[in-house]
């Protein structure tokens, strides 16, 4: 299917006014070829991965066709989960802000009834929702579908995987005979065949093939490692390509849990999202992801199912996924809208043969890599710290202190000392000994870079694995030691708020947390990236902890950590005296 300009697909002035806005020009294959026949008043058969573009696909002829003068419901869209309504939604009201008094609502399960009362009785024409939920409001006669124009399915197969089928059946035989319908599904297997040949009206098929949209600006990688190395192969492979954008993907729950505590105790800015989280609580998190407020979304296949961000750097599949499709779908996430983008995928044991059939099954490119050593690690952190001190020589932007450095060389302290000192200073102490080993550590199983995922030998299966216990491996950099008073004899006395040029600050986590000096360090410097140097003494309470911050940091470090969980609290930090 080629490509088209969006000025060429027929479309009135206040959507191409929109779709300008929007930054975009050319539309997608599966654009191309379903908006014209969906404007005709055809039935239509999309068949393209998430990612594609399939949202639009749909919504601008939906809103084309959508009268604002009539405020009754005039399209229904049915989508298999709350994220994806949600996110469906929000694209509509981009395209229609142009088109005045056209009005879209979501509907779907964990929202205020009221509220959604209230938006279909002000006569809302556009409704993007769940199908429990329509279904329960057509029952509920709150929802009346005699002015309908337009289904749309979006995601079918996953709904029907959902359990959804006599569900959409419904609200498909409810709606008025002269009805619209379009169907989105990245396959079409025979149950949703049947669906298309009992309900749809001489429907054109769009098809865009699945190798096409295999994320082809992604590059993706599997690296064979143990179980309970996961862990430390994530940090080192985050550290070494110094990535601060991205999702990791979990199979579980429980595992998702897991990994944002073992994260955030390593200092990472992370949050996450699953089933499990109220939904209130789920689009708070996915607003700040948007922000950038924290660096990594730890996510289940259903909870992010939908989720629209076009800037990711990195996907990570933690835990494999169950088919090519979800495959496809998790690295969809990176390397959109033109940008390249990285997946990595972590198999351990039988694993293997899993994503081997996988890649056949879906025409992927993956190749297999190793872990990056610890050695590895520190050149690439040294590497960013040098560019970061190159540049900033270069601009000049930074207080002189010649007479500080003349008063050493006087003392017979040779330059390169000095500097040397004074990274030290700022940095942080060394490694110890072990943990700057080359050798790959325990369950790391190297191989050459760029070799075929399907060439490789049948590997050794690993020990049953505990509850991801800590890492085998050292980690690379332990947070600077700090001042800490520490109290814990409740007798010293308390040394924060006594250097110059740094402010005591108040965390809400204390002893009872079991909380240490390396936690505080790690957090503020993984969430702020600021220096070592810019946190100070350290004194640590029951029910709380005082903490020296450089005073022209403080406000920074207020901000980006509020909210932030540390030890299962959300941290409050703020000014001693000010509540």
């Amino acid at each position: 299917m080629e490509k088209r300009l969006f000025t060429e697909l027929g479309l009135s002035p206040e959507i191409l006014k929109a779709v300008d806005k929007m930054g975009f020009e050319e539309a997608a294959p599966i654009q191309s070829g379903v908006i014209p026949l969906a404007l005709a008043g055809r039935d239509v058969v999309g068949q393209s991965a998430t990612g594609s573009g399939k949202t639009c696909a749909f919504a601008i002829p939906a809103i084309e066709k959508t009268e604002a003068n009539v405020k009754k419901v005039q399209v229904l869209i049915l989508c298999p989960t709350r994220e994806l309504a949600v996110q469906v939604s929000e694209e509509f009201a981009k395209l229609a802000l142009f088109k005045r008094g056209i009005q879209s609502t979501p509907i779907y399960g964990g929202q205020s009834y009221e509220r959604q009362f209230r938006a279909l009785a002000a006569g809302t024409q556009i409704v993007i929702g769940t199908p429990g939920r329509i279904l329960d409001h057509l029952d509920r006669g709150t929802l009346a579908i005699g002015a309908l124009k337009m289904i749309v399915l979006d995601e079918v197969d996953r709904m029907l995987d959902m359990g959804f089928r006599d569900d959409i059946e419904r609200v498909v035989q409810a709606a008025p005979p002269g009805r619209q319908l379009l169907f989105f599904s990245a396959t079409i297997p025979p149950p949703i065949r049947t669906l298309i040949k009992r309900y749809s009206n001489d429907p054109a098929s769009v098809k865009i093939e699945a190798h096409a949209q295999n994320a082809p600006q992604v590059d993706q990688v599997y690296f064979e490692v143990d179980r309970r190395s996961k862990l430390e192969a994530l940090t080192r492979l985050i550290d070494v390509n110094d990535f601060s954008y991205g999702l990791v993907f979990c199979s579980t729950k429980v595992m998702v849990d897991d990994l944002d505590g073992h994260l955030h105790a390593r200092g990472y800015s992370v949050d996450r999202i699953h089933g499990d989280i109220p939904q209130a609580q789920r689009d708070r998190v996915m607003e700040k992801f948007k922000r950038r407020e924290f660096e990594f979304l730890i996510a289940t296949d259903v909870a992010a199912r939908g989720l629209d961000i076009d800037d990711l750097e990195v996907v990570f599949n933690f835990d494999l996924p169950n088919d090519a499709e979800d495959y496809t779908h998790r690295i969809g996430r990176t390397g959109r809208a033109g940008r390249s983008g990285r997946a990595f995928t972590f198999v351990s044991g039988q694993e293997v043969y899993k994503l081997q059939y996988l890649i056949r099954l879906g025409k992927l490119k993956i190749r297999r890599e190793r872990i990056p050593s610890l050695d590895q690690v520190e050149e690439a952190r040294d590497n960013v710290f040098f560019e970061k001190l190159r540049t900033t020589l270069d601009a000049g932007d930074f207080r002189r202190h010649d007479r500080m450095i003349d008063r050493l060389i006087e003392q017979g302290y040779q330059t390169t000392d000095i500097s040397s000192a004074l990274i030290h200073l700022l940095r942080g102490p060394e490694p110890t000994a072990p943990a700057r080993q080359s050798k790959p550590a325990p369950g790391f199983h190297s191989a050459p870079t760029g070799s075929p995922a399907v060439a490789q030998p049948p590997l050794q299966q690993p020990a049953a694995p505990a509850a991801e216990p800590e890492s085998a491996a050292e980690p690379l950099l332990r947070p600077r030691t700090p001042r800490s008073g520490h109290n814990a004899d409740g007798g010293r006395k308390p040394r924060t708020g006594q250097e110059k040029g740094f402010v005591p600050l108040v965390f809400n986590v204390g002893h009872a947390q079991f909380v240490t000096p390396a936690d505080i360090v790690g957090k503020i410097a993984g969430v702020t990236r600021l220096p070592a140097g810019a946190v100070g003494a350290i004194d640590i309470f029951e029910e709380e902890t005082h903490v020296d911050v450089a005073e022209e940091s403080a406000e920074l470090v207020i901000a980006k950590l509020f909210g932030i969980r540390m030890k299962d609290v959300r941290l409050k930090p703020h000014r001693v005296g000010v509540p």
